[in-house]
């Protein structure tokens, strides 16, 4: 009884073992996998690709973020190419964040409907908050031959007003 209870309890050991080699992947790698990399190398991508420099604000919302990424969204030629900026929380997964950035000649036209408000940013540009779709509301303005957007979960725009998005707008020098 003995012998059969110290296999039995050997077996279980390794079929745990087997489950701690199977977890799941890091947070990163499922990123880094579907084509996402620093803010910095994607930024680099960009720029090169449209041999221009671009601007991103200089705050974020007031959301706690655990990571960020950024990726070169490359199109069919030149057309809709964009950069994609993410911002998330592995802990927290309604704070997301993205910023958008196209050139304003490939610019996502806005349909009026869509618009919540509109505001004015310090440059005299307008800026126009608007439903992206049920769960997701953006600010999306244009600066220096750039369309930008900046994007939220609508779960959040308790934390994240309209006005704050302003303000990260404004913060681009």
């Amino acid at each position: 009884m003995l012998v059969f209870s110290i296999f039995t309890c050997g077996g279980n050991s390794k079929i745990v073992d087997a489950n701690t080699d199977n977890e799941s992947r890091p947070f990163e790698k499922i990123y880094t996998d579907i084509g996402y990399k620093t803010v910095e190398e994607a930024v680099k991508d960009f720029e090169s690709h449209f041999n221009q420099d671009v601007k991103l604000p200089l705050r974020l919302p007031p959301l706690r973020f655990t990571h960020h990424f950024g990726r070169l969204n490359d199109g069919d030629g030149d057309i809709n190419d964009s950069l994609e900026l993410a911002f998330i929380s592995e802990n927290l997964p309604h704070n997301h964040y993205f910023i958008f950035v196209r050139p304003t000649e490939q610019k996502i036209p806005i349909k009026d409907k869509r618009i919540a408000n509109v505001y004015k940013l310090k440059n005299g540009n307008e800026a126009k908050y608007i439903n992206v779709s049920e769960s997701i509301e953006a600010l999306v303005f244009e600066k220096d031959n750039w369309q930008y957007m900046l994007s939220i979960p609508k779960k959040i725009s308790d934390k994240v007003t309209p006005e704050m998005l302003v303000e990260v707008a404004d913060s681009i020098n």
